[in-house]
């Protein structure tokens, strides 16, 4: 009877949303928290945009990086490993405090400077290079680098680094002048920015709701309320939407595309998106501590079948870790992953396997198609002589030195190597830090070479060396670039941007429309 009713009145609010501007999404996933600085998950880098600014902003319409103002109208380097930027007058967050000078010192050093324990893991993932940022006048910051720095623009359009309001975040608990880890976790559950959004409502792992923020520095929101709602399972998302319930639907694979296609009141948007679908591996596992068995595992899994059966040959499977968005830094000629089953039984005949089970952790519902995936994947191996089983595991366990094998992904967070990649696989990056990834002298000699080189061959030859390493040693395989479609009903005029990070919901002025009843 409950699920009846809200039926009933989730229908009934369609009926009406449009001409309230008001929209209903149907999500496969909504995060436990949201907070910009700590997050760089799939499920979350879906609900910043519309809530948080950055100092700097670029086009997301294109896939190059053309920078423009937003809370900074004006920046350049004052020395070589300074940079000034101008704040832009009158901006307000959305709980009605004016932003200032302070609150921009507060958000950048939080990260650069961070003592909360998931900012520092962000932190050394992809803003170690930052040292502090400073107060010069009410108007005036200040960011000193230790190195200079390549990627000056990119790193300071990072959702990491959005502003949030000193004064409110400190106020959540404890001592209101001093930052503490209840703060955070508090601002988590309660978040304020600047953006467009507000947060109005949110229920971890549920529900989302956003309103219009009238005192947004920029253009209008165009709706005045966004309700996004968890939907795990595809064909419950896809009869939300034909029931009416929701508006939009994400993360709908190929397969499911037919339901869609057949209502002529519905539509599709779909592409190859920026991220890699991955099979990681633990290079510490006792089982797995031979690189020849892990070369083996990989060697085994066709991916152009998994291409052709779970993603109609949409997806994109490439031979390296290389996207077309890296611009002058794409690398297509690099052949670091290749399907090879007479070498993987060579391989494993070599290592000495003895029929040992390797387990390959999944989530059921986490990422489209994961768990086919997974299943195809064991029985593949099985054709080499791998014994493996899918393990069914509904909590991260990527850290976990049990682990074996298992589904990740690698979004492009910025379109750079740096960005994906590096990211994921720097010296003290996530994976490392887990424990299930190992770097040395050699490969830090060869990283900072990568990420630092000003010149673009100087960066692709250190790139190629590394890629090198994780042929030989490899700790992922690289499944394929995963095509995933949104679907809306027609009177939604909407579709995800190609300058944008993964899965952006972006409802921001020019980028949705909704046609009048």
């Amino acid at each position: 009877m409950l699920r009846l009713l809200l039926s009933t009145a989730l229908a009934a609010g369609f009926a009406t949303g449009l001409a309230a501007q008001e929209l209903t999404v149907g999500a496969a996933n909504v995060s436990s928290y949201l907070d910009p600085g700590r997050d760089h998950s799939n499920v979350g880098s879906q609900f910043y945009y519309n809530t948080f600014d950055t100092l700097i902003d670029k086009t997301h319409d294109t896939l190059g990086a053309e920078w423009q103002p937003a809370l900074a109208t004006e920046w350049h380097l004052v020395e070589p490993k300074v940079m000034e930027l101008k704040l832009r007058e009158g901006v307000l967050f959305q709980n009605g405090e004016p932003m200032t000078a302070d609150d921009v010192v507060f958000s950048l050093n939080r990260m650069y400077q961070a003592t909360f324990p998931p900012y520092v893991v962000r932190s050394r993932d992809r803003l170690d290079n930052f040292e502090k940022a400073e107060k010069v006048d009410d108007l005036t910051v200040r960011i000193t680098v230790k190195r200079e720095e390549p990627l000056w623009e990119t790193l300071l359009n990072l959702q990491q680094v959005m502003i949030i309001p000193e004064e409110y975040t400190k106020g959540l608990t404890g001592d209101p002048k001093v930052a503490e880890d209840d703060d955070f976790e508090a601002f988590s559950l309660a978040p304020v920015g600047t953006g467009p959004y507000r947060v109005a409502e949110f229920v971890p792992g549920e529900r989302l709701v956003w309103e219009r923020f009238d005192g947004f520095w920029g253009d209008k929101a165009p709706l005045a309320k966004v309700t996004v709602q968890q939907i795990p399972e595809t064909a419950s998302r896809v009869t939300a939407l034909k029931t009416g319930e929701a508006d939009i639907i994400t993360n709908i694979a190929p397969d499911q595309l037919g339901l869609i296609e057949s209502d002529p009141k519905l539509t599709a948007v779909g592409s190859a998106t920026p991220l890699f679908h991955v099979m990681i591996m633990n290079v510490n596992h006792p089982k797995l501590r031979d690189p020849r068995i892990r070369q083996a595992m990989s060697l085994a899994i066709d991916r152009d079948t998994l291409n052709e059966a779970l993603w109609f040959g949409k997806a994109v499977v490439p031979d390296s870790h290389t996207y077309k968005e890296f611009g002058e830094l794409y690398m297509p000629e690099l052949k670091t992953f290749e399907y090879n089953p007479e070498k993987a039984r060579a391989l494993l005949k070599e290592a000495g396997y003895d029929g040992f089970e390797i387990t390959y952790d999944t989530h059921p519902t986490y990422y489209t198609n994961g768990m086919l995936a997974a299943q195809a994947i064991t029985e593949m191996w099985k054709e080499v002589g791998i014994n493996g089983r899918v393990n069914i595991v509904e909590k991260w366990s990527g850290g976990s030195p049990e682990m074996m094998a298992r589904n990740w992904s690698n979004p492009m967070y910025f379109a750079d190597p740096f960005g994906s990649f590096g990211v994921m696989w720097a010296p003290h990056g996530p994976s490392e830090g887990e424990g299930r990834f190992n770097t040395d002298e050699a490969y830090a000699k060869v990283w900072e070479r990568f990420r630092y080189s000003k010149d673009a061959e100087a960066r692709k030859a250190a790139y190629a060396e590394l890629q090198e390493r994780i042929k030989q040693d490899p700790p992922f395989l690289v499944l394929y670039r995963p095509y995933e479609s949104w679907a809306m009903n027609k009177s939604v005029t909407w579709a995800p941007k190609p300058g944008h990070i993964p899965y952006v919901l972006d409802f921001r002025a020019g980028s949705i429309s909704l046609a009048s009843n």
